[in-house]
């Protein structure tokens, strides 16, 4: 389509002007002049000559040379100010520091006959000078008032002049016109949701070649909302559409209609409809559209809410009364749980696509997008790091390679290893390493439960979940870390599976009970794990005795008038049932995983002396000391980052102020499947 709109001129923006600050310090620098020059001191080098008197008797000497008389208003009609010079009585010839004439100055009351005396000695060595004229006094008289409405001016006038324009803006749309020229983003910059892409090149094709689509009496979704969850490329592939899209774009954040001022949200979304309709067929981009789109009545209290208001408005604009033909909304949002069921029907927001996590094929293809920027060795198979990163966003496969290229860098490389993506992708999972010191006997304890967990894991693992690497050296929250890479993307959870995963997340408590005869707080994360995984057995997956029934509406972040307002769907009698079924099911596992280390004493010392010895081993030596009762294959430690830039990268990772010696499996290594 050819007949683009004209893009609106931008506003004005009012500047800082530096000129008429200059005029005004100008003026006030003239103003300070004249005040000085009429009310300074006359300091002057007097010899005797002060009084009228003392002025007459040297003139009758001869010895004024000059002499001005000038009317001083301060003191009335007969005061006067007259100055001049006059001969030195004491000068001497041979003195260096006396001066044969002198300046006088002679200020107060001058009779009418002292004066004509003055005149008649003197002559025309005595000159007139008035105080002032007309145009001084005019001066004089308005420049305080000029001065105090040029401040008021700029303090008041100026400000509220400002401020009302403001006002009348309020209501005014903050939605961006985008052009293709500025945005470089296009399809083919976004992979990984190609069934997301097919739905929103759809609309582009549609803006682009209407009549092939309005042949068949096909209509044009008049809303597409993107949902997925946070990192996955929602807004990316919005950017994508205003490359791609030969329309205009305008893009605004839900964020923008929410103002102090009570309806402005709703003004802002009528004039940014009233913009589309004018720019029409254009596209119109709301992301996070859940800060104006939440479920009205949700809340406690009554009153006027904003919110709802400007809801109510984005509701008629898109399906009511008056249509918007050619106006296409696109919104992105990660929480579509807690839009308005209005919000969601067809004619509003017709289409939801769906951006999850990508699969496998779908991580390569955003491996290799990312890994153009980056210089990668030979070694880098960006295949099997798509393998080994199972669950990982959009977001986060960027940020892999970006810390692998800073590694690298840190290491001073010049591309960058596998080994350097590896530990990568160790540091975002489970945080950076944190040397510390310890003593013997909390290094002791850590290596035990860390075995603990690494023995039970690779007894009852079916394949799918190996064990990656085994360490005692802090990462983030956890003062050990047991690591797993699961060989496919998990989708669906069977009950033996589960089970396994609480037996291996019980490991570490065992552990330390069987050796040290007592137990510390380590296995707090683990217990965490534990309890809401059998929890979501029992109450949501029907894996229990008391059996397929769902207990309590489940919802992850339930509004809170909601959340009052709803009632316990299930006895008392059932809720000591679900807790006696979790419990019995947390306790089967550990003894399940007692038996297990008991079974394996040996390999359990064994593993425990070899991450003493070498604080960090791999999934294979775990297999190894199980089969053979040791180390087979030598410990193969990272290259040290240099301790100059190390202090370098400590400042890039945020330092957790509280240390728990907890869950060591949880931030990577939690078991897959476990409930959000």
């Amino acid at each position: 389509m050819e007949n683009k709109p004209p893009t609106p001129p931008e506003e004005p923006t009012r500047t800082f002007q530096p000129k008429i600050l200059l005029i005004w310090l100008a003026i006030l620098a003239v103003i300070v002049g004249l005040v000085v020059s009429q009310s300074g001191t006359k300091q002057t080098t007097i010899g005797g000559l002060r009084t009228i008197d003392q002025l007459l008797t040297a003139a009758k000497e001869d010895r004024v040379e000059l002499a001005t008389i000038q009317s001083n208003p301060k003191g009335g009609e007969e005061w006067y100010v007259i100055t001049g010079e006059f001969t030195n009585p004491s000068y001497d010839p041979q003195a260096s520091e006396t001066f044969q004439t002198l300046k006088f100055l002679v200020e107060g009351r001058v009779t009418e006959s002292e004066y004509k005396e003055l005149r008649a000695i003197l002559g025309d060595r005595l000159q007139e000078s008035p105080s002032s004229t007309i145009w001084t006094d005019l001066l004089f008289s308005l420049l305080p008032f000029l001065l105090i409405i040029g401040l008021l001016y700029f303090l008041f006038v100026r400000q509220l002049r400002m401020a009302g324009k403001g006002a009348l803006n309020f209501g005014k749309s903050k939605a961006k016109m985008l052009t293709r020229e500025n945005e470089k983003i296009v399809f083919d910059d976004v992979a990984g949701c190609e069934e997301a892409k097919e739905e929103v090149s759809e609309i582009v094709d549609f803006l682009r070649e209407p009549k092939r689509f309005r042949k068949i009496g096909g209509k044009i979704p008049k809303g597409v909302l993107m949902v997925g969850p946070p990192g996955t490329g929602k807004t990316l592939l919005a950017k994508a559409v205003a490359g791609e899209a030969d329309v205009p774009f305008f893009s605004i954040s839900g964020s923008d209609f929410v103002e102090m001022f009570v309806g402005v949200g709703a003004a802002r979304v009528r004039d940014m409809f009233e913009q589309g309709r004018k720019s029409a067929p254009c596209l119109i981009f709301i992301d996070e559209i859940d800060a104006v789109g939440r479920q009205r009545g949700a809340g406690l209290g009554g009153g006027n809410d904003e919110r709802e208001q400007t809801l109510n408005s984005l509701l008629v604009e898109m399906d009511g009364f008056d249509g918007h033909e050619g106006v296409i909304i696109i919104a992105a949002t990660n929480r579509p749980d807690v839009l308005d069921n209005a919000l969601l029907r067809p004619g509003r927001f017709d289409r939801q696509v769906m951006i999850d996590l990508p699969d496998l094929e779908g991580r390569e293809a955003i491996l290799k997008v990312h890994a153009k920027k980056i210089k990668l060795s030979d070694d880098v198979e960006l295949s099997s790091l798509a393998r080994a990163t199972a669950g990982f966003s959009g977001a986060d496969l960027a940020n892999l390679l970006n810390e692998g290229a800073l590694i690298a860098a840190r290491r001073r490389k010049k591309v960058a290893e596998r080994i350097d993506l590896d530990d990568a992708r160790e540091k975002i999972s489970f945080g950076r390493e944190r040397r510390r010191v310890m003593d013997d006997e909390d290094r002791k304890i850590i290596a035990y439960h860390e075995s603990g967990h690494a023995i039970v894991q690779a007894v009852i693992d079916d394949g799918l979940l190996p064990i990656h690497k085994v360490t005692i050296i802090p990462r983030g929250q956890s003062l050990g870390s047991t690591m797993f890479t699961p060989k496919k993307d998990i989708l669906n959870h069977s009950k033996g599976r589960v089970l396994n995963q609480i037996c291996c997340a019980m490991g570490g408590r065992a552990a330390e009970e069987i050796e040290i005869g007592d137990v510390t707080s380590g296995a707090a994360g683990d217990i965490r794990m534990a309890t809401s995984i059998a929890r979501s057995m029992v109450c949501d997956w029907g894996m229990s005795d008391l059996g397929m029934i769902s207990f309590g509406d489940k919802q992850d972040q339930v509004f809170l008038g909601k959340e009052l307002g709803r009632a316990q769907n299930y006895s008392e009698e059932t809720a000591q049932k679900i807790d006696i079924a979790i419990k019995t099911v947390i306790d089967e596992q550990y003894d399940r995983a007692k038996s297990i280390l008991e079974e394996h004493a040996v390999a359990l010392h064994a593993s425990a002396e070899a991450l003493l010895e070498h604080e960090t081993i791999e999934g294979k030596h775990i297999h190894e000391i199980l089969e053979h009762g040791k180390l087979m294959s030598p410990v193969i430690t990272s290259n040290p980052v240099d301790s100059k830039q190390s202090e370098t990268d400590e400042s890039s990772t945020p330092k957790n102020t509280e240390e728990e010696k907890g869950d060591d499996i949880s931030p990577g290594g939690e078991p897959a499947g476990a409930p959000a």
